[in-house]
């Protein structure tokens, strides 16, 4: 509703500009109204032009140059094509124009390209109005969303279609126990896939929804990372990897507690995977330049530079096999690059190919001093998980640098 009333007054002001230009009066009464909407046109977001019934611009704003629907005094022949559809039909008229280069160039630099549509409007007496507006974003998002739901449905058929199958022949092989148990238990690894799929879906759809954190709360960064490393403790023992994390920091964030832990759970975890039995996982907490930093380190393959920003996108994998393979759905680091940025904040990765990656969580640091009785480790000093918290399998340093997707 307030689109269309901003729109409706827009669409005034320019006809105002047009019968005031075309009056062959000129007073100090009409120069102000005058003035006003030339600035208001001036500096609109929309593409403003009027043709006559000859097709030639009357009047245009200096959007309509930027979206390239003016070019040097002329409108576009799509243009002029609606504008006389409108003129015949008394009707509004959508025009696509598609991809169009700005009429603007400043120095050399090339000129910008964006997908734009139009609106046709008769005014009467042979005048159109045209209203031109900037669609990349919104083509941009619907593609994602096709993209998206593309992805889903080749996701989501995976582990149907093996249930599917599994079941028939869990019906086939009644009468054989062993064939049975064996198939079940596939059909329970597939269940459980499909669960943590969905499950991951609604968090990604939510925190998509949701920016930023509605009711933040502070944090304190080292519950986070002992509740994180009571997590993942299980699957470090069954992948015979060691995490090692430094001494309580004292440090603390603005936030949801529960979504960190979940972001911080996903590094981790996304580490242990892809790393090789026997080595090393770290997570270490420092504070520069008024931002918390948890790092997740590794000593996995690495990740070539030209993937370092699409390991953040959904459902992308490196390594589609040993993903399946590991449960992973493909949505992990996603889902980390949302919360990092619902809490004012990013996450970032360092990684070389066969030395391993850092994953970071960079968050905004809430001003708090640390306990006076708390131990301050030398730079770097790290300590068996064990250590920093209860209950847990032990584990050793890690020395090196490097988390892989």
């Amino acid at each position: 509703m307030l689109a269309a009333l901003g729109g409706a007054l827009i669409g005034w002001l320019v006809c105002a500009v047009v019968l005031s230009r075309r009056a062959t009066r000129s007073d100090e009464v009409g120069a102000a109204p005058l003035s006003l909407a030339d600035e208001v046109l001036a500096r609109s977001e929309t593409g403003y032009l009027i043709l006559d019934a000859d097709g030639l611009v009357v009047l245009s704003n200096g959007r309509a140059d930027e979206l390239g629907v003016v070019r040097h005094g002329e409108a576009l022949p799509a243009v002029v094509s609606g504008a006389s559809r409108a003129t015949i039909s008394g009707e509004v008229v959508d025009l696509s124009l598609g991809v169009l280069q700005s009429a603007r160039v400043v120095g050399v630099a090339r000129a910008p390209s964006r997908t734009v549509h139009a609106v046709a409007r008769s005014l009467g007496g042979g005048m159109v109005m045209v209203s031109a507006f900037d669609d990349s974003e919104a083509q941009r998002l619907e593609a994602v969303r096709r993209d998206f739901f593309a992805n889903v449905s080749h996701e989501l058929k995976t582990p149907v279609g093996a249930i599917a199958l599994l079941s028939e022949a869990v019906l086939d092989a009644v009468d054989d126990p062993d064939t049975v148990r064996r198939f079940a238990g596939q059909m329970n690894r597939e269940a459980r896939r499909l669960a943590a799929l969905v499950t991951e879906l609604i968090t990604l759809s939510r925190l998509q929804s949701t920016e930023p954190i509605p009711e933040p709360t502070v944090v304190e960064v080292d519950q986070v990372v002992e509740e994180t490393l009571n997590r993942t403790a299980t699957s470090a023992e069954q992948a015979d990897i060691t995490v090692a994390t430094d001494h309580p920091s004292g440090l603390l964030v603005r936030g949801d507690r529960a979504l960190l832990v979940t972001a911080l759970t996903n590094l981790v975890e996304n580490a242990i995977h892809y790393s090789p039995a026997g080595t090393p996982v770290s997570v270490t907490r420092t504070v520069r330049g008024g931002h918390v930093q948890i790092a997740v380190t590794d000593r996995g393959p690495g990740i070539a530079q030209d993937l370092h920003e699409r390991v953040f996108e959904r459902f992308f994998r490196i390594d589609p096999a040993r993903s399946r393979a590991t449960g992973g759905t493909g949505l992990g680091l996603s889902i980390v690059k949302h919360i990092a940025a619902n809490h004012g904040g990013a996450a970032t990765l360092w990684s070389r190919p066969g030395t391993g990656s850092t994953f970071t969580l960079v968050l905004p640091a809430v001003d708090g001093p640390p306990s006076p009785t708390e131990h301050r480790p030398p730079a770097g000093e790290l300590v068996p998980a064990t250590e920093s918290r209860a209950g847990s399998t032990p584990a050793v340093p890690a020395e090196n640098r490097g988390v892989s997707s």
